[in-house]
């Protein structure tokens, strides 16, 4: 048995989560936030047998996908106006696969 945390962009939240329900996979869904950039994302947690693992991550792959956002950074330089704007690549899910001891539906 496996726990995958899954760490995906809100804006592919609802279509990930979708495609793993219609997979046959339950879900549990957390508003998260990145820390780096302070966007907003959402952590997916599901409990799934071994043999389950790859087709998750197969989902994950085919809905979750990676963009390019652009940010302002502040300028170095004191008393500057101008801030410097740079394209970060975002998106795609941050995957944990973690071993379960235990397994307890109630």
């Amino acid at each position: 048995m496996k726990m995958i945390l899954a760490v995906v962009q809100a804006d592919d939240a609802s279509k990930v989560t979708q495609a793993l329900i219609e997979a046959g996979h339950r879900v549990t869904r957390i508003a998260t936030q990145g820390a780096w950039l302070r966007r907003e994302n959402a952590t997916l947690l599901l409990g799934v047998n071994d043999e389950q693992v790859d087709d998750v991550l197969r989902i994950l792959k085919q809905t979750a996908r990676r963009r390019t956002s652009y940010i302002s950074l502040p300028r170095e330089v004191p008393g500057a106006l101008n801030a410097q704007v740079i394209d970060v690549e975002v998106g795609g899910a941050t995957v944990f696969v973690l071993n379960v001891e235990r397994f307890e539906q109630i």
